[in-house]
């Protein structure tokens, strides 16, 4: 996994540090770059008029309470329906909690899924789930980031299927790995790019897309090609490990040589009111720039926001920080995708691993809950202004037919013109489907 690390983080209540991983400085870059066997990258239309060029990812990682924002069950007892209320929205008919009051006025934008249920009720383990679409083989807790060392993620299958639309990588993370968002066996040329860097400080810039020394543009070049003549030579001995840092390389050279990569990611050009808009926290400007990202080419942009692991005392935070942010980033990513006539080739989703308990445990908080949870999809070929599923009066199962994670991942494929039954063989040699059965999410589309 390529990436810029800027530390080690606590996430969750399973204590999920995030590793430090390879920091390719930008000398480094230069003086072992090498010329990578060429990416085969394939577009795989699954049927129909394909609509979404592009996906970006809300991940509210730790598990978002769907009672206390996109479900709120107004008739069930405190201890259920928590401190919060129901308000109507500009949808007749639909109802989400008064946290959400600016997608409250945009709901005709987007379209909840109320039914989405699975029984992983870990953070490591579901969130391999929701992205690979796989069982973890190992317990919940402390796990390398990537924790998917076999099954590809979505991210890396869109990469995989559709590649780069332009000079940027076609899968990016933001501002962290995300814990299931690696490649599986599909390889490194095929992980994220990700950016470990907080896009709210006023500093903030992609320091090593700027070569060492101030190398010249022909410097440069002349280097590149010294050591592409010196890759072909050795390119029946490039195997390994030398080869994973081979395709590292590759994508860093890119960058490194792309003005157009250097402007995509220069959130400074956004204007004060744009960046307001979206928020001056973590999610809304990483929302901001995962924007700037699929204008860029980007494929599928995954943003992982943590902080929603909200075991006690919940409420404060929820009402202050993290619902207050997610709504900003939200409404504001979809209204701003619209006004520049991209929402409708965006897809845009917002969930986590999981929901959160129906009933206030006695710590004020609510625990994990993996058996009903919302999904949140905007852009990209969806019918908007609907509410699909339903849940009991308590928020603890589907009423309606439960949508999988298979449901979701095959139909996130779809959107986005991908095969999801097309096969590749993995390293037992054994065919492995891009999502393993399920069914579109009825209506979505």
């Amino acid at each position: 996994m390529l990436k810029f690390n800027l530390g080690d983080r606590k996430r969750n209540c399973a204590g999920v540090s995030r590793r430090t991983a390879l920091r390719l400085g930008a000398c480094g870059l230069i003086g072992g770059l090498t010329l990578p066997r060429i990416m085969e990258l394939q577009a795989q239309a699954a049927g129909g008029k394909v609509k979404a060029k592009s996906c970006i990812f809300l991940f509210l990682e730790g598990g978002p309470p769907h009672q206390d924002m996109w479900d709120p069950k107004p008739e069930a007892p405190p201890e259920i329906r928590g401190p919060f209320s129901a308000i109507s929205t500009n949808v007749p008919g639909t109802f989400v909690t008064d946290q959400l009051p600016l997608c409250s006025k945009m709901a005709d934008k987007y379209t909840i899924v109320r039914s989405h249920s699975h029984r992983d009720n870990g953070h490591s383990t579901g969130y391999h789930y929701v992205m690979t679409g796989r069982r973890a083989n190992f317990a919940d807790g402390d796990t390398p980031v990537p924790n998917n060392p076999f099954y590809p993620s979505i991210g890396s299958v869109a990469s995989r299927e559709l590649g780069p639309r332009g000079a940027l990588p076609a899968y990016i993370n933001l501002p962290h790995p995300m814990a299931g968002g690696g490649p599986g066996f599909y390889g490194p040329e095929h992980a994220p790019f990700v950016i470990e860097a907080d896009p709210t400080q006023p500093d903030f810039e992609v320091k090593d897309l700027q070569p060492a020394g101030r190398l010249s543009a022909e410097r440069l070049t002349t280097r590149q090609r010294l050591l592409a003549g010196i890759d072909q030579l050795e390119r029946s001995r490039n195997s390994g490990q030398a080869q994973v840092m081979s395709k590292y390389y590759e994508k860093a050279y890119n960058l490194i040589a792309s003005p157009e990569a250097k402007k995509a990611f220069d959130l400074h050009a956004e204007s004060d009111k744009t960046r307001d808009a979206y928020g001056r926290n973590q999610l809304g400007q990483c929302a901001l720039l995962a924007r700037r990202l699929v204008e860029g080419g980007c494929r599928f942009v995954g943003v992982d926001a943590p902080g929603w692991d909200v075991h006690f005392n919940c409420f404060p935070s929820l009402k202050n920080d993290l619902i207050p942010y997610a709504d900003r980033a939200f409404s504001a990513l979809v209204t701003d995708l619209e006004q520049r006539g991209l929402l409708d080739e965006t897809l845009v989703i917002m969930m986590g691993e999981m929901g959160r308990t129906p009933r206030i445990n006695a710590r004020a908080g609510r625990d994990h809950w993996s058996m009903a949870q919302t999904i949140v999809f905007a852009g990209g070929g969806i019918i908007p202004g609907q509410v699909i599923g339903a849940t009991d009066s308590q928020a603890a199962a589907p009423t309606t037919e439960p949508v999988t994670v298979s449901d979701f991942l095959r139909t996130v494929s779809v959107l986005m013109g991908i095969n999801p039954d097309r096969q590749y063989q993995g390293p037992l040699g054994r065919p492995i489907a891009i999502v393993d059965g399920g069914k579109e999410i009825k209506g979505l589309a």
